[in-house]
This record gives C-alpha cells, sequence and structure tokens, in this order.
C-alpha cells in the first residue's frame, strides 16, 4: 500500500512538472570593456531598410539530403544605414571670392539592426541539425551588407553628396555672403 501511494505522488509530481512547469531562461550580462573617442562625422543621409533572410540547414549523406534534418528560418530585421563623411576630411579654402570645398569619397558610417525589429514568418528546427549561433551571426552579417548594397544601389551615396553639399552652403552662409562668395565643389584626388 505505501509503494502504490510514493508511486501516485511520483507520477503527480512528474505530471505537475511536466504540463505545469514553465520555461526557465537565465540571461545575464556584464559590460568588461568600454572605450571612448572623440568622432567628427557628418551623416547626411540614412536609409531605412527591411530586409528578409532565409537559414536553411540538414545534414547530408553522398550528397543527398538526410529526412528530418532540416532547419529552416525565415525572418526579417529593420536595418538603418547612414553615409556621410568625416568631417576632419573636408577642406576648404576662401580665393577671389570664390570657396572651394574639397569632398573626400562619401563612406558609410553606420550600418545597425534596429533593435526591436525582428519578426519570424517561418521556424523549422531539427534536432538532428540545430542552426548554430555563429551560423546566425553570420547570416545576420550577409543580411546587414545585402542591405548596405541595397542602400548604395539606390543612391544612398549620391544623395549623400548632394545633401553634404547643401548642409556646407547653409554653413559657409552664416560666415559669407553667398550672393558676393561662390562656392565650388570638388572631389579629392
Amino acid at each position: 500500500m505505501k509503494n502504490k501511494i510514493i508511486i501516485i505522488l511520483i507520477v503527480l509530481v512528474s505530471i505537475l512538472i511536466f504540463a505545469g512547469g514553465k520555461n526557465y531562461i537565465l540571461n545575464d550580462s556584464k559590460t568588461v570593456e568600454i572605450g571612448f573617442e572623440n568622432i567628427g562625422e557628418l551623416v547626411t543621409q540614412s536609409v531605412y531598410c527591411t530586409e528578409v533572410n532565409v537559414i536553411e540547414a540538414s545534414r547530408e549523406l553522398w550528397g543527398i539530403e538526410i529526412p528530418f534534418t532540416q532547419s529552416k528560418y525565415i525572418y526579417s530585421y529593420d536595418v538603418i544605414i547612414k553615409a556621410g563623411y568625416d568631417f576632419e576630411d573636408i577642406k576648404w579654402s576662401v580665393k577671389d571670392n570664390v570657396i572651394t570645398v574639397i569632398l573626400p569619397e562619401v563612406k558609410i558610417l553606420s550600418n545597425e539592426i534596429v533593435d526591436g525589429s525582428f519578426k519570424v514568418y517561418h521556424e523549422q528546427e531539427s534536432i538532428f541539425r540545430p542552426i548554430s549561433l555563429a551560423e546566425n551571426n553570420k547570416a545576420q552579417e550577409n543580411l546587414k551588407e545585402n542591405a548596405k548594397q541595397s542602400a548604395i544601389d539606390n543612391g544612398l551615396y549620391e544623395n549623400a553628396t548632394e545633401n553634404a553639399k547643401t548642409i556646407l552652403k547653409s554653413f559657409f552662409s552664416n560666415a559669407y555672403d553667398l550672393k558676393e562668395y561662390e562656392i565650388k565643389f570638388k572631389k579629392q584626388q
């Protein structure tokens, strides 16, 4: 009789643990290094992109995909790409009522995934071939690179240059009467 009660209690406790138990995730972080540096960046254009990514992985044997080993994620992130100039690399001079501004090559100043923008459209993970954190990290880097290339292909650099000229004209108009001075922009050689 005592053995039956113990077995019933064990079964009840097991049911409570598996049926009513909650998942427990520990997340702990700590800053281990911090550094500050002075910057003088002139951000003149930003692009907001939504990038959809697909990660697939499976096990193969002699070039044939093994059933039930397929993992696949389809998800998206929003990415913000900012372009502009290092302000200290912009050179200018005034001679004979002409302000000559030499602009360096426009460049990407930041390429960041927007926090909270993650959306999952499809999630299937096999216990026989999970997608590792390293593979996921590599996929995110590819996602950011694709967003950057898409922004460049759609005129990011040209828009950044034109906006820089507008901003710099406004800057010079505070110190010079632009009715008397002409502004010429040149690319750095």
